[in-house]
């Protein structure tokens, strides 16, 4: 394998990796603060589709982008609102919303524009263009760190770099701020951060909307920034393995940078090579396809050491008198 197929597969890890990131850091909110949350599907398949619909609309990607965001914030009221105001079960709530973001989505798309379930291809204006960054074709011809530079680190949307910044800013954030400190705390002991005059409710609720606008972000990049345009269920379970690299990197934005990388790269791998010859036997197109699921499977399973969630995860918290 050369370097210029290296640099290919590394830049398909990169592309797909990003919607698992930012999915996967905004599960590490919620659940930090105690409130689980499996309908990061939903939210990112809500997203997905408002961005693309008002983008093709429009022909303006960043309004497109905000109301992804909004579609996405909206999701995340109605599971906050379900799981913190009412206290009703996180679980149930996180399937609810998968259901409704997929249906609705469907149905909204074949009334607005009748093309079965999608949107119009987006074009010019109505999707994130590659960034070229300073000197990646002057360096270009450099051996090795050249091409990684042009190649391999230039020439994303901004969303793919806003989700890598967003690692190290979360870590800031729990782990260096008072914010921070409050929401961990949360999620481990809320009596204790309620005995101390805390909102445990509004620490919550941040968390939520912190969970939905990164869900929004990683939606808005699927549809018009890795593709162009939404077609249904174009998340394809990603929700599901942003959790499952969540679990994997035991709630630590960087371990999910990590986790994020890996499923990536299978995904990469599979879209690249259709069959795989092994001496002489062939590893056929859908056991590739499904390698990152399979992963999946085998970290929910315990294979990756004991992950311990936070402590008052999925219990609704009630206010002692």
């Amino acid at each position: 394998m050369d370097l210029v197929t290296v640099l290919q597969v590394l830049d398909s890890t990169v592309r797909l990796a990003t919607p698992l990131l930012l999915a996967c850091l905004a599960g590490l909110f919620s659940e930090r603060s105690g409130i689980f949350d499996i309908g990061l599907e939903g939210k990112m398949l809500a997203a997905a589709f408002a961005s693309a619909a008002i983008a093709a609309v429009t022909g303006s990607v960043w309004l497109g982008l905000l109301a992804g965001i909004v579609a996405s914030l909206l999701m995340s009221g109605i599971h906050g609102l379900a799981s913190i105001t009412f206290r009703g079960n996180q679980l149930i709530s996180g399937v609810a919303i998968n259901f409704l973001a997929s249906g609705l989505t469907v149905l909204i798309a074949q009334d607005w524009f009748g093309q079965g379930g999608r949107t119009p291809s987006l074009m010019g204006g109505g999707r994130f263009e590659p960034i070229t960054l300073p000197f990646a074709e002057a360096l270009s011809g450099v051996p090795v760190l050249g091409p990684v530079y042009a190649e391999l680190i230039s020439g994303h949307s901004i969303l793919v770099y806003v989700a890598f910044l967003m690692v190290p800013l979360s870590w800031f954030t729990l782990f260096r701020t008072r914010f921070g400190l409050r929401l961990r705390a949360v999620g481990e002991a809320p009596e204790a951060v309620d005995t101390a005059g805390v909102s445990v409710i509004g620490l919550r609720y941040a968390a939520v909307m912190i969970c939905g606008l990164l869900c929004g972000l990683a939606g808005a990049y699927l549809a018009t920034g890795l593709q162009a345009g939404f077609v249904r269920e174009m998340t394809a379970g990603r929700g599901y393995i942003a959790l499952a690299a969540l679990i994997f990197a035991k709630w630590r934005p960087w371990y999910a940078l990590s986790a994020c990388l890996l499923f990536g790269l299978l995904q990469a791998v599979a879209l690249r090579y259709q069959n795989i010859d092994l001496g002489g036997i062939t590893i056929p197109v859908q056991v590739m396809d499904a390698l990152p699921y399979i992963l999946t499977v085998v970290i929910l399973a315990g294979f990756v050491g004991k992950a311990i969630p936070p402590r008052a995860g999925g219990e609704p918290y009630v206010k002692e008198r």
